[in-house]
């Protein structure tokens, strides 16, 4: 069989439509209908008034940081767990970060550990400028709770939903419940334009700062003028045409994403010593991709091991994300635990847990493959008598 990729992308078939209208209008420039229509459509599908579409999921971060008046000196507080585009923004702005860890419910970031973190940072006299919440793996943080300690030390949350798009909490989309969300139209994620990101949020008027941040900071004058510094981070009109075509088929994406995810459980949840993530109650994940743990009391082998042995088979599989408390990159930066006197939520995760396959595009007759080749593994690596 050939190589069964983790999350390829997976067009509709609409995507020629929109660019070739861009290419018949001659709009090949960075703007024109397809960013604009969009932008609207994001902000509809959402539920939010504004949004601004980005050439990556890392400059929509970046904008969001920059219209909450982070700079340098000033501190963020970032889920740990997570890809490092959640935190490199932070450097960008010369801004120091401190690291948050998750909570075994959702994988995501602790409010116990936030709150933890604030009051520390209030008696220090050292209130963060915004938290960086990020919803993993397409399961939404527990929001309420994160809101309600953000707000009681009156720090806005950045909602990453990069991983997220589609997933709902508690009735409303994942993205909508901080002062700004973004996402992720990355080649790899639920829906693509090959690259590319948006920032949305209720209020307007940091959506329109964002976009003149993203277009240089041009200042309205009849010559080229510049009073702050910008970015050219605003998505290409040809580019937008990919997003509106998949933005069309985004709902079918989840569910054949989540229908993946059940015929990886129904298969292999009853093996003991397997874990997959769970989904907080009143929540829909869009399962972008179906990740699991494995308790190394009754499996003979680090997820290092399996990702190499399915490779071998010509699965692409990949180890959970290395907590960025650990990464060289943020080396003696502040770190708080969801629990002191257990271990790391985050670190025990990296330690024991691996993303399977997940493509919308996957046929049944390649995830029966995967499950095949899985079991026949873990039949020679369980522990005698599951001891």
């Amino acid at each position: 069989m050939e190589r069964i990729l983790l999350s390829s992308p997976h067009m509709s078939g609409n995507e020629q439509t929109y660019i070739n209208e861009a290419f018949e209008t001659n709009w090949i420039a960075p703007l024109g209908p397809n960013v604009v229509r969009f932008e609207k459509d994001i902000a509809n599908y959402v539920g939010v008034k504004s949004a601004a579409v980005t050439d990556s999921g890392t400059a929509a971060i970046h904008l969001a940081l920059s219209v909450l008046g982070v700079g340098k000196g000033d501190t963020v507080f970032c889920s740990t767990f997570t890809f490092v585009a959640s935190a490199n923004p932070v450097l960008y702005l010369g801004s120091d970060i401190v690291f948050i860890d998750s909570e075994p419910e959702t994988w995501n970031m602790s409010p116990v550990a936030l709150y933890r973190g604030l009051k520390e940072a209030e008696k220090k006299g050292e209130r963060p400028k915004a938290i960086i919440v990020v919803n993993l793996y397409g399961q939404s943080a527990k929001m309420d709770e994160l809101l309600e300690v953000a707000n009681r030390f009156n720090v806005p949350i950045i909602e990453d939903a990069a991983e997220s798009l589609g997933s709902e909490y508690k009735g409303k989309k994942s993205g909508s419940f901080g002062k700004l969300g973004i996402y992720s139209f990355n080649g790899n994620k639920i829906i693509t334009t090959s690259g590319g990101g948006a920032l949305v949020s209720e209020d307007e008027d940091l959506i329109e700062k964002a976009v003149f941040l993203a277009t240089q900071a041009r200042d309205n004058a009849p010559h080229y003028q510049h009073s702050v510094i910008g970015y050219n981070y605003r998505m290409s009109n040809v580019v937008a045409g990919i997003g509106r075509a998949q933005l069309e088929v985004l709902d079918e994406r989840v569910s054949q994403r989540r229908a993946i995810y059940d015929r990886y459980h129904q298969e292999l949840s009853s093996i003991d010593g397997i874990n997959f993530m769970p989904e907080l109650e009143n929540t829909m994940s869009n399962r972008w991709l179906t990740t699991l743990t494995f308790d190394p009391a009754i499996v003979r082998f680090s997820p290092y091991d399996l990702m190499d042995l399915m490779s071998k088979k010509n699965i692409e599989s990949r180890v959970l994300w290395k907590p960025l408390h650990l990464q060289p990159l943020f080396v003696n930066k502040k770190f708080y635990e969801h629990n002191q006197e257990e271990n790391s939520v985050s670190e025990d995760l990296f330690s024991t847990g691996l993303c399977l396959p997940s493509g919308s595009n996957m046929t049944e007759i390649q995830q029966e493959y995967i499950i095949h080749s899985l079991k026949k593994l873990l039949s020679k690596r369980l522990l005698v008598n599951q001891l």
